[in-house]
């Protein structure tokens, strides 16, 4: 048995993950974890066990959190108040507050919004010649999408976007801590304006909302719009940047798509499953129950480790090629059940957006040094991919 290690950072910039979720898969999918820096908890790597506790809210629960915490730190502050980390009832009642924003009539009222931020984005990336792709382009679209449906003013879209890339990728935890206040502190002033005078934007919707009756309090209000700003620009950036990466990796594919576009959607369903931006989400079992073999206690951490369910050989044929023509294409990369990620349509106008903007430019992506991936047990993804957009040579 190699020694296996989920929660070492350094696994993740530096490693081959896959390899040990390939031997969990094969030999322990239900593994207990040792402690270390995290309390003890259940890996789960097999696609259909992930899924079933997915579809199970009732006895696997997300009220004490969805991630791994060090040992020491206590549950998750936002845990039985946001949409990320409630349970039936009080989930469905807080999505249902927001559910019309990210349905496909919703964003396809905003797609050509949409298109004309990537176009803007791509052609200023072009200007400067040299570039991050996952800072000066995969980042951008989604963060001022997501502002704008906020009710963000324009004028303030790049401080939060300074503060965003501070806060999930500064270099020391002070850093990251500190600018993750001022986006809370940034977000507590505008609900207030909001709460004066509401207009038609999603905090606007928290400020307003009733649920039996009863408004939101004040915390989650604040809780609620970073959970929605926090899942509509980071989950979109890490998966647009990684799946940049794999058509610079698989040129092929990207070729693919410049003879037919019309593969697109189906290319969005390839880079979900390859990125899958969420390494792992935890649970919280609420009764003994029995995984496969294994008996799990009530309050064990589950841990459901979503990259290796997108790699399981008895789901997908051939899991480790990068197909943009896959069929069929059933990931988890954003999630199943009650928490099936509420912004995916949102997800996939956008990273399908980007690309066609490229596309339509007839522009290639050319690295210009080596990527680096993020040191994180959260965030399956990169944190920089310097490229430069040159006129395709086809």
């Amino acid at each position: 048995m190699p020694h296996i290690n989920l929660v070492d950072p350094g696994l993740y910039r530096d490693g081959d993950p896959f390899a040990q979720w390939r031997w969990l898969r094969e030999n322990d999918p239900v593994h207990l974890h040792e402690p270390t820096d995290y309390p003890a908890f259940w890996a789960l790597t097999k696609y259909e066990d992930i899924k079933a506790v997915f579809r199970d809210a009732a006895t696997f629960s997300s009220a004490q959190g969805i991630l791994l915490r060090p040992s020491g730190h206590g549950a998750d502050p936002g845990g039985g108040r946001t949409l990320a980390l409630t349970d039936p009832p009080r989930h469905r009642q807080l999505r249902g507050l927001v559910d019309e924003w990210f349905t496909v009539r919703s964003v396809r009222a905003i797609e050509a919004e949409m298109r004309t931020v990537a176009g803007s984005v791509i052609d200023l990336a072009v200007q400067r010649g040299a570039c991050d792709f996952v800072e000066d382009i995969a980042a951008r679209i989604p963060l001022y999408m997501i502002c704008s449906m906020m009710g963000v003013p324009q004028a303030d879209w790049e401080r939060l976007f300074t503060l965003s890339r501070q806060a999930f990728g500064g270099d020391d935890a002070m850093t990251r801590r500190f600018a993750h206040l001022d986006i809370m502190g940034y977000f507590q002033s505008l609900s207030a304006i909001k709460a004066a005078n509401p207009a038609d934007d999603l905090v606007s919707v928290l400020v307003t909302g009733r649920i039996d009756g009863e408004p939101l309090t004040q915390q989650e209000i604040l809780l609620n719009c970073d959970n929605l700003f926090v899942g509509g620009a980071e989950n979109t950036r890490i998966a647009a940047a990684g799946g940049m990466l794999a058509f610079i990796e698989h040129p092929q594919q990207w070729r693919l798509l410049t003879e037919d576009p019309g593969l697109l959607p189906g290319a969005v369903e390839e880079v979900l499953r390859w990125t899958s931006t969420p390494t792992h989400i935890l649970r919280t079992a609420t009764r003994p129950v029995e995984l496969r073999d294994r008996s799990v206690a009530a309050g064990d951490l589950v841990t459901l480790w979503l990259p290796s369910a997108n790699r399981d050989e008895e789901v997908f044929d051939d899991p480790d090629r990068f197909d943009v023509r896959r069929q069929p294409n059933r990931h988890l990369s954003l999630g199943f059940g009650e928490h099936f990620c509420v912004g995916s349509v949102l997800a996939r106008v956008e990273i399908r957006l980007l690309y066609q903007e490229l596309i339509d430019r007839s522009l290639d992506v050319e690295p210009t040094g080596e990527p680096t991936r993020l040191d994180s047990i959260v965030v399956n993804g990169l944190q920089h991919l310097p490229v430069k957009l040159v006129p395709s040579r086809s």
